[in-house]
């Protein structure tokens, strides 16, 4: 038999023991038997139940048990009574050994619901179910009793002793009844003292007005015994409720039980005899009065409650959960109210590095640690009564007196935030760019400042204050944006081909494709202006597969018409954006197959900052690596760690930045990094092409120090139609 179910198969043989006791002759040795059997046995089922599921606080089935074995021993003791003494003496001493145990199974209820919380509205709850029944049994049963003139003072004193206690046992344990969270034991539990409540109270008026036999109400205290046995051995007795706060909730059958208790003073003076002496008038308006006020203490500990969620629901609507504090609607509103004309009141708002590649490498987890990290430092950077909020997933705005207190912390929060932060056993760097604007309204102040955050971003300065030419510029942006997918829609774009050279032989070995905008009225725009406006926006995706579809089908057509004239290679600049997606080397594989270009025929070039922080970008560049496709990194020795690179990014193309080439005539550093860089290529099997050569003397410069691949204005400038054949001069001055 499994350990769930025992309650449930000691219910039905206790059921079916109640029914065996009444097929038996009344009074007989056997039916005796079996009554005091059941309340044995209820005793064991007790402390059986404890041992079996190990409450967390047993002391309350001991409790429990000792007083059913003090009752037990009450039957026992009555039995004495009747078969050997043949006495039926009532009150005797086995009403002490009854009214003994009521003491113990209140101790036990009373550490059962000791500290589940509630506070006074759930002791409110108990008051009322205990006075409203209370005053019926007052009415009905004990007052009569305790006014029987026929019966001697001990004898009413012991018949209102019963439902009296059991009045204040159905007391504690309403605590327990009106409770959404209650078990299945604890209803079992308000079961077995309802059953021994009724039949306390059938039994005293029986006692007194019928003196007719109580063999009839043992299957009351029979049953009864059957349900404390069944409480302790329910599963449910191992469960601890969680502790409530506040004013408890009120479900509809706790609304309707309360309700009924608390009407039953001003009922019963609508019952034909109730009321008609003083005693009972002043017991009905006592419990009325009393009932009315516990119902109002009930209401005002509901409304305190209610009060105290809505202030929780305002606190949750208006802060973050992660790092607590106020949200961009809070922060607003704190605007709002400080400047509501304007004012000198200044923003600093600062966006966090590099979050969004740590959710993605290392979790979201690990995200909200560095998130929550960022946080406290920004909080701790802030003057004190300055007001700090979280805007958004990585952006915080702080709001400062004046533009020296702004300048100040804008300063100190580049410092702190430099700082590493350990976050999933890692070592994370998270940085920020900070923007500050002071304050012409609280949606404009943060406008400005964001606007001030994003163009520190782009320039890499630590901080920027907010001028009017951002703006400007933002506005030139976007209509730049909108102006691009116009472009791409109606063929504006073109795409030219700068020669790439192999000295000393003057061939042009490779070809980089370049973009060109021509406008129509603007005519022609730089790519300065529109490349990064297309990063920004996103269309540089949709722009680059564009110009790598149309440079492989040029380059395979010059492969088909030209033969070993045509160059061996192309090279197509690939954006951070088009890294960042998955679909990228399927792109790539696209357009080779669409256009019949061999995978080796095409070079990708990417920059050392579009690879720097891995990820996506690294992945992207090994897959396109297996297709055979070569990869260049372009301006190489600007970024951030250009030799660190070189361990991790599948490298076959250094292509060295132009300002190491424009003084490297000239005897001093650029020529020693220029040097070191072809050494470097040298040393590690890769291709060196030095970029932005304009005269002759840097080429010959560069032709000494190692550089077989050339690249620049000297050679010829990006086009369209590009020259294969290079002019006899720029050959000869090599």
């Amino acid at each position: 038999m499994r350990r769930e179910t025992v309650w449930g198969w000691w219910i039905v043989a206790g059921v079916l023991a109640t029914a065996g006791y009444y097929l038996l002759p009344t009074g007989g040795f056997a039916a005796n038997l079996v009554y005091n059997g059941i309340g044995l046995m209820s005793v064991v089922a007790i402390l059986g139940g404890a041992r079996l599921h190990r409450p967390r606080n047993p002391a309350v089935w001991y409790w429990f048990a000792a007083g059913q074995a003090t009752w037990v021993a009450g039957d026992l003791m009555y039995e004495y009574y009747e078969y050997v003494l043949h006495q039926s003496p009532y009150p005797s001493f086995a009403d002490v050994l009854y009214l003994a145990s009521y003491p113990m199974l209140a101790v036990g209820l009373w550490l059962l619901v000791r500290g589940r919380g509630g506070g006074a509205a759930r002791l409110a709850d108990a008051a009322i179910a205990g006075i409203g029944v209370g005053l019926a049994l007052w009415i009905f049963v004990l007052h009569p009793i305790a006014t029987d003139s026929t019966a001697s003072a001990l004898e009413r004193a012991i018949s209102t002793a019963y439902p009296a206690a059991d009045v204040l046992i159905l007391a504690l344990l309403a605590r327990l009844l009106v409770n959404r969270g209650g078990t299945a034991s604890t209803r079992l539990l308000g079961v077995a003292v309802l059953l021994l409540l009724a039949a306390d109270v059938a039994y005293s008026v029986v006692s007194f007005y019928a003196d007719g036999d109580d063999h009839l109400l043992s299957g009351g205290w029979l049953l009864s015994y059957v349900l404390w046995g069944a409480a302790s051995l329910h599963p449910s007795i191992t469960v601890q409720p969680a502790r409530e706060e506040g004013a408890a909730r009120v479900g509809w059958v706790q609304f309707a039980t309360l309700t009924g208790c608390a009407l039953l003073a001003p009922v019963m003076l609508f019952i034909p005899g109730v009321g008609d002496n003083t005693v009972d008038r002043l017991a009905i308006g006592a419990g009325s009065v009393v009932l009315f006020l516990l119902s109002v203490t009930r209401v005002l500990g509901l409304s305190r409650t209610v009060q105290g969620q809505t202030a929780e629901l305002a606190r949750i609507a208006l802060h973050d959960d992660l790092t607590g504090l106020p949200n961009r609607r809070h922060f607003e509103q704190a605007l709002g109210e400080s400047v509501p004309g304007g004012g000198s009141l200044h923003v600093v708002f600062l966006g966090l590095s590099g979050l969004k590649n740590i959710n993605d490498e290392l979790g979201r987890p690990v995200g909200d640690q560095v998130v929550a990290v960022s946080a406290a430092r920004i909080f701790a950077s802030a003057p004190e009564a300055t007001r700090v909020a979280r805007i958004g997933g990585d952006e915080f705005a702080v709001a400062l007196p004046d533009a020296a207190t702004a300048e100040r912390v804008a300063q100190r929060l580049v410092a702190v935030l430099r700082e590493p932060v350990r976050a999933g056993g890692h070592e994370l760097l998270a940085g920020a760019s900070i923007g500050v604007a002071e304050a012409g309204g609280v949606a404009e102040v943060l406008r400005r400042a964001e606007a001030a955050m994003h163009a520190a971003k782009r320039t890499g300065d630590p901080y920027r204050f907010w001028s009017a030419a951002l703006d400007e510029r933002a506005g030139e942006h976007a209509r730049l944006g909108a102006e691009l997918r116009a472009a791409l829609d109606a063929g504006q774009f073109q795409v030219v081909y700068q020669p790439i050279v192999r000295m000393p032989e003057a061939r042009v070995t490779a070809v980089e494709a370049l973009v060109r905008w021509q406008h129509p009225q603007r005519g022609q725009v730089s790519p300065a202006a529109f490349i990064p406006v297309a990063e920004q926006n996103g269309l540089i995706v949709e722009l680059g597969a564009w110009i790598l579809h149309t440079a492989c089908e040029r380059m395979a057509r010059w492969r088909a018409e030209l033969g070993p004239a045509a160059p061996d290679r192309v090279s197509v600049n690939v954006s951070a954006r088009q890294l960042a997606r998955a679909d990228f080397p399927a792109t790539v594989a696209a357009a080779l197959a669409d256009t019949g270009l061999p995978p080796q025929c095409l070079t990708v070039e990417v920059t050392e900052t579009a690879v720097f922080g891995g990820g996506q970008a690294l992945t992207a560049l090994h897959e396109l690596r297996a297709l055979g496709v070569r990869i260049a990194l372009d301006d190489f020795g600007t970024g951030h760690s250009s030799l660190g690179l070189l361990q991790t990014v599948p490298v076959d193309v250094l292509k060295v930045d132009k300002s190491f080439v424009d003084n490297i005539t000239e005897a001093g550093r650029h020529t020693v990094i220029a040097r070191a860089l072809i050494q470097v290529s040298d040393g590690l099997g890769l291709t060196a092409v030095a970029e932005g050569v304009e005269t002759a003397e840097q080429a010959a410069a560069l032709y000494d120090l190692g550089y077989r691949l050339l690249q620049g204005y000297y050679f010829g400038k990006p086009s369209a139609e590009p020259q294969f054949l290079l002019e006899p001069a720029a050959a000869a001055n090599v």
